[in-house]
């Protein structure tokens, strides 16, 4: 016996709360192709599969099925429904990088929970529209490459209006008495006022969210207070603060028994512990942090923790390793494609060679004329092409092919240069002799002393080549011919052709605008409830809405047709490198301090003579 659109419905609910998105998204879409005419069950389904979508992060899939959700609650007048799909439309279109589009979509859930004052539903909003503005401006500060606190105007107006709707939402879920709203809000505020450069208001932030988590066994959110906590002392310049917070992040990633969290931990005590110049223990957690990164098989955290150990070892004054560490980094960094590190790689390397004294030392074979390999491939690089003509008056077998001698003159047409033949007799063809009354040639020296053959054409080849020429014309132009339509000589048959060509194109042009119709089956799953299917295709106010938010899923609807376009590819993954990395700014530092500590060569160094 076949089930029940509820029963597949229900059973798709309970495998959502369990975290089996992708057995729940099967039996929600049986569910759909069961149908139902319950207008309440449907849009559960809706916004089910639209959050199941969501979370195996199919995005436009789940904006389909929230738009779905949209439409129905919107056909029935239910505007807490429209509210709460408008918000999961703005989630989505965040997550997309349509920024714009779901500020709309967040501020539309805002205005109908106030109308309906619904708190609850007020909170979620101010929650969604905090954390588009954080995305929109903590993106756009990506593309600059600054650090916390050094953004443009355009930046931090974002991360400022994002502050004002989570500190809003901060004071509803306080009366409220929401606990863990009130967590999440003091989180995204402590990550928003760290972009802004505020590190004490941030570090206050995420003690309270520290505390909350802790109060709820949140290992998870406890984990990522700990490395909030540790980056923003990192910028106040306590270091030592950072690498105990970064500890406890380690301990809590070895709880949960992530991994890839773990590396990060590690990446960041390498780092602080680099900033406190306790370099061997910092080669210890960069080790760390490359073999967990080599087990992932990641190979932009590769790249970085070998360009750690470089500098570290580099400090400590084992330039052998540092050199092996720099030249997997210069490696890492042409796979994936990352300019700046294999810049900063080259560099690295011809400082460490020159300390080694490997510089010199080549320097010197190529003074006695020992070149290596790679010399020898980049003068092969370098080799002009040869012509195999022979030339008898020099004894050459290989000359450099002949380019184009420049006219001296303007008005004169330039010359065609043609290869030399050889002689079937075998004659000398350089002596000018053995001209023929049809064809002469002449020969003239190039201005880099390189024979060229130039032709002079006879009144009888101008001729010919005249007749081949309107030859040819004819002969294309009835191919032309050939591929015109024509109505024919009968003027009822070029009546009738013509009727015939109108009605296909009405019928292409019919096609076309069809696609472009609204189609009937608007609701998948919507079965026997004529009545919604009417009010969906009316043109009535309750069915048709507003501009603003007409405007608003006319641009959602760009977004998709954006969404389908080719691309540049997306930066690589790099799970063991955390996403607040301010990896920049360490290793500005690191390079100012190491720099300090480099190793004047000897033969750089000023005429004090060496200890023995």
């Amino acid at each position: 016996m076949e089930a029940s659109c509820m029963e597949l419905a229900l059973e798709g609910e309970r495998l959502c709360k369990l975290g089996n998105c992708r057995e729940a998204v099967r039996y929600l879409e049986a569910a759909v192709r069961v149908g139902t005419d319950d207008l309440q069950t449907l849009s559960a389904i809706y916004s089910q599969l639209g959050n199941a979508y969501f979370y195996l992060q199919d995005y436009l899939k789940a904006l389909t099925y929230h738009k779905h959700d949209l439409t129905l609650a919107r056909s029935i007048e239910d505007r807490l429904g429209e509210a709460k799909a408008s918000g999961n439309i703005g989630n989505t279109l965040k997550v997309l990088g349509k920024y714009d589009e779901a500020i709309l979509c967040c501020q539309k859930h805002l205005e109908i929970s106030r109308e309906l004052k619904d708190t609850v539903g007020e909170a979620r909003a101010l929650y969604n529209l905090g954390n588009v503005y954080h995305a929109k401006g903590k993106s756009a500060g990506k593309a600059g490459h600054q650090e916390p606190g050094d953004f443009p105007e355009t930046v931090t107006s974002c991360l400022k209006q994002a502050i004002l709707f989570y500190e809003t939402n901060l004071e509803i879920v306080r009366d409220l008495k929401d606990r863990a709203a009130q967590g999440r809000a003091c989180g995204n505020l402590g990550n928003t006022h760290y972009l802004l450069g505020n590190f004490d208001l941030a570090i206050k932030y995420h003690e309270e969210r520290l505390s909350i988590a802790k109060e709820f066994g949140d290992k998870p959110a406890e984990r990522r207070a700990y490395s909030n906590l540790g980056n923003s002392h990192v910028f106040l310049g306590d270091f030592g603060a950072a690498a105990e917070y970064y500890k406890k992040t380690l301990d809590v990633a070895r709880q949960l028994r992530d991994v890839a969290m773990e590396a990060q931990a590690c990446y960041s005590l390498g780092n602080t512990y680099t900033l406190m110049r306790e370099y061997d223990t910092a080669v210890d957690y960069h080790s760390r942090h490359l073999k967990i990164a080599q087990q992932l098989q990641d190979r932009v955290g590769e790249g970085r923790a070998c360009w750690s150990l470089g500098n570290a070892h580099t400090a400590l004054g084992n330039h052998e390793k540092a050199l092996h560490y720099a030249t997997l980094h210069f490696q890492i960094s042409r796979e994936v494609g990352d300019r700046t590190g294999e810049v900063t790689a080259q560099m690295n390397l011809v400082d460490l060679k020159t300390v080694l004294g490997l510089n010199k030392k080549g320097q010197e074979e190529e003074r006695h004329g020992k070149v290596d390999a790679r010399s020898r491939r980049r003068s092969m690089e370098n080799l002009e092409f040869m012509s195999l003509t022979p030339d008898k008056q020099n004894g050459n077998l290989l000359q450099p092919i002949a380019t184009k001698p420049k006219a001296s003159n303007k008005g004169k047409k330039k010359p065609v240069v043609a290869k030399e033949k050889l002689s079937r007799k075998g004659s000398d063809t350089s002596s000018g002799s053995g001209s023929s009354a049809n064809s002469t040639n002449s020969t003239k020296a190039d201005p880099n002393g390189v024979r060229v053959s130039v032709p002079e054409r006879t009144e009888a080849e101008l001729l010919e080549e005249n007749n081949f020429l309107e030859a040819l014309s004819r002969f294309q132009g009835k191919r032309i011919n050939d591929q015109r339509c024509s109505f024919g000589k009968d003027e009822e048959e070029e009546a009738s052709y013509k009727e015939d060509l109108l009605d296909e194109i009405a019928k292409v042009q019919g096609n076309r605008l069809n696609e472009q119709r609204a189609n009937v089956e608007l609701l998948p799953g919507l079965r026997g409830n004529r009545e919604v299917m009417d009010r969906l295709l009316a043109s009535g106010d309750g069915a048709v809405p507003d501009d603003d938010f007409f405007e608003m899923l006319m641009r959602c609807q760009g977004a998709r047709m954006e969404d389908q376009r080719s691309s540049f590819p997306s930066e690589r993954p790099a799970p063991t490198v955390p996403d607040e990395d301010f990896f920049g700014l360490i290793q500005r530092i690191q390079s100012r301090r190491i720099e300090e500590q480099r190793t004047v060569a000897p033969w750089e160094r000023p005429s004090k003579p060496l200890e023995s």
